[in-house]
């Protein structure tokens, strides 16, 4: 099938400024690129007039934690709606795959809190190669690429225990990895706030990612710290960086908290002093002042240890209680002490699991104090319990200055980091519409083709996506149309699940996937495989 899409503006993702043109595609890729005006010398199957709106790449979100919901609603609504053509799953060191056998029930509980659950779900796929069968099957609305977690990596070589790893653990990890960058995974990725992630020490890490280098891998990683700590904390990764001669990329990059306010210039002057020694650092950034991940994140480390069953038996255990709560109040050198940065009326509960605590949904941790009639961490804390640690939650950390102020460095691309359960965080529907109409159209921060840039070749050049994230002759023909004057999110923190306005057209792969606001009954992505 051959689409044409003529009188388009044309932003082709390199930063160059707009042109006037047409795009001819032929089955999955672009075959012509026009400048100026085509007439009926052209042929094509089915046309599309573009006139008045941008033609850009489709939309690549490099930071998705979809790899659950995707084997149940492969549509992904709030992202083709978004204009996202191309996501990466397999963030922050905890996903699918691989998973051993003997570790799927508290694989399953650990990884609720990102990820939901899915009891229906066949979990017995073993390792990446059978996770990507799974998503084939299904056939996703989008292009899925996939970062191979360090968690899932240190748990089938050494299971789940808080201990350092000694040469045969690590050798055990290098070959897993060696296994799956061949299935096709496409880097790295580590959470180091959670658990197994954090028992990990640098040496590990730096030892891990040198077999993924090899591979041409990338490492993306949450780093252990955004807040009081974060620039010792960004030392660590840049050595991995150095050490293992692995390009890094930061997720989420940010800074919590008004006391750690003060360290964004230092931060930029680490990224600055990395570039000027020849190291590769790049990072992913949601647009909005507050965050999103799993609430058993605001519990010390130490109650982590074990997974979480032993999570669950410390919360049960009322002498721990009285440990966590003189901890979160006192603090723990290194550990970001999320009630410390965001407060108990700063995060709110978004997702659960059981029907008895669905009343918890879009308090904050104050009000469910107050609904409860008790202290609102004892509260939190029953709350963890009942609910095995599956519970999602907002906290807002930050100030609009410095997402302002984030965005406009180099390294930065745009994601949604968005967790599907519950009442989500707006970034989940709105992130990329965001940053379109909010930050280009009204706030002026950057130019259109800076931000179209931001959100297509540099996030495809970011995570090594070939052949995506352009407007170039014999490219994938993954494209998004909108409407520069009226792109916008909808959603907000207490209706996060609404559409944007202004996208009108996505083609995945040579077809149309959404065209306004009616999605295809048929489903076009593709599994994104490391090419050898």
């Amino acid at each position: 099938m051959k689409i044409l899409i003529k009188n388009a503006n044309i932003i082709d993702g390199s930063g160059a400024d707009a042109f006037a043109g047409a795009v001819l595609t032929k089955g999955d890729q672009i075959e012509k690129i026009f400048h100026g005006t085509v007439g009926d010398e052209v042929s094509a199957d089915r046309v599309i007039d573009a006139r008045g709106k941008v033609l850009a790449p489709g939309f690549i979100d490099t930071h998705s934690h979809s790899d659950l919901r995707v084997l149940s609603q492969p549509a992904l609504l709030p992202k083709i709606h978004q204009g996202i053509t191309t996501e990466v799953l397999g963030q922050d060191g905890i996903s699918m795959a691989p998973l051993p056998e003997e570790y799927i029930e508290p694989w399953k509980k650990n990884l609720a809190g990102l990820d939901g659950s899915d009891d229906g779900l066949d979990w017995h796929y073993r390792d990446a190669t059978g996770y990507f069968s799974l998503l084939e099957k299904v056939h996703p609305a989008l292009n899925e690429a996939y970062l191979l977690p360090h968690g899932n990596i240190r748990m089938e070589a050494m299971g789940l225990a808080n201990k350092p790893a000694d040469k045969k653990d690590i050798d055990a990890m290098r070959s897993i990895i060696a296994r799956e960058m061949e299935a096709g995974c496409i880097g790295v990725s580590s959470g180091l706030i959670y658990m197994p992630c954090a028992y990990g020490k640098t040496e590990e890490l730096i030892e891990i990612c040198k077999v993924a280098k090899e591979y041409g891998g990338v490492f993306v990683v949450h780093q252990r710290s955004e807040a009081e700590t974060i620039l010792p904390s960004m030392d660590e990764i840049i050595r991995i960086g150095r050490e293992s001669g692995i390009p890094i990329h930061f997720s989420h990059f940010k800074v919590c908290g008004k006391p750690n306010w003060k360290f964004l210039d230092g931060m930029f002057q680490k990224l600055d002093e990395a570039e000027a020694e020849g190291l590769t650092v790049s990072f992913d950034q949601y647009p909005y002042v507050a965050g999103s991940t799993m609430l058993g994140v605001i519990l010390p480390p130490w109650v982590h240890d074990g997974g979480t069953d032993k999570v669950l038996e410390r919360l049960a255990d009322p002498a721990c209680r009285e440990r966590m709560k003189k901890d979160i109040r006192d603090g723990i050198p290194g550990w970001d002490n999320f009630i410390q940065f965001a407060g108990t009326e700063g995060i709110y509960v978004t997702s659960v699991v059981t029907e008895k605590n669905k009343d918890a949904v879009g308090l904050t941790l104050d009000q469910l104090g107050e609904k409860r009639g008790k202290d609102p961490l004892e509260a939190t804390f029953d709350l963890l319990l009942e609910e095995k640690n599956a519970v999602g939650m907002v906290d807002f950390y930050g100030t609009e200055d410095h997402v302002k102020a984030i965005m406009q460095r180099p390294e930065m691309n745009l994601c949604t980091d968005g967790l599907l359960s519950g009442k989500p965080h707006p970034r989940v529907y709105g992130a990329f519409p965001r940053l379109l109409g909010k930050y280009v159209r009204e706030d002026k921060c950057l130019t259109l083709p800076q931000a179209v840039r931001k959100i297509t070749g540099k996030a495809a050049d970011a995570l090594h996506i070939s052949k995506r994230g352009y407007i170039r002759e014999g490219y994938f023909a993954d494209l998004t149309l909108f409407d520069p004057d009226t792109i916008i999110d909808k959603g907000t923190f207490t209706n996060p699940e609404q559409f944007p306005e202004g996208i009108i057209t996505v083609i995945v792969n040579g077809n149309v996937a959404l065209e306004n606001d009616k999605v295809s009954q048929e489903r076009y992505g593709q599994v994104l495989r490391r090419k050898s």
